[in-house]
């Protein structure tokens, strides 16, 4: 093995093709290629799963936790409708009923705790204005 070209060989051999010192430089470079490849695939997939948990956080919803748990079903089930679903969810704005109750309820509170006012006795002169026109009756 003196590393000489075979006679029958041509003189000018594409890059492809690796050498008589064995290196392979396509095999190399598609190994790197493809370890980026991957990376870089494997990165936009969780940038896509986390989107509607990213889209409900950002906007404050309330429904939030139940969005990052259909993301979590949806990843370890692999059944896409679970991230629809979140997906949805994300987008729509659900009414806030929790506010408008609890007003409500501290107000309920607020008049029960409140002590009856005392009643103010009559004056003289109405209790007899009402026995006369009783008596006429």
């Amino acid at each position: 093995m003196n590393g000489q070209m075979h006679p029958a060989a041509p003189h000018h051999l594409p890059f492809f093709v690796p050498g008589p010192d064995g290196d392979d430089t396509l095999m190399v470079v598609m190994g790197i290629f493809l370890i980026v490849t991957v990376l870089y695939v494997g990165t936009l997939y969780w940038k896509l799963h986390s989107l509607p948990e990213r889209m409900a956080h950002k906007s404050q919803k309330l429904q939030f936790e139940i969005v990052a748990v259909l993301g979590l079903i949806s990843l370890f089930t692999h059944m896409h409708i679970f991230w629809i679903a979140g997906l949805l969810l994300a987008m729509i704005d659900l009414p806030d009923f929790s506010t408008p109750l609890r007003t409500i309820a501290g107000s309920v509170e607020r008049i029960a705790d409140a002590t009856p006012p005392r009643p103010v006795p009559p004056e003289p002169d109405e209790v007899a204005a009402a026995e006369e026109g009783q008596g006429h009756a």
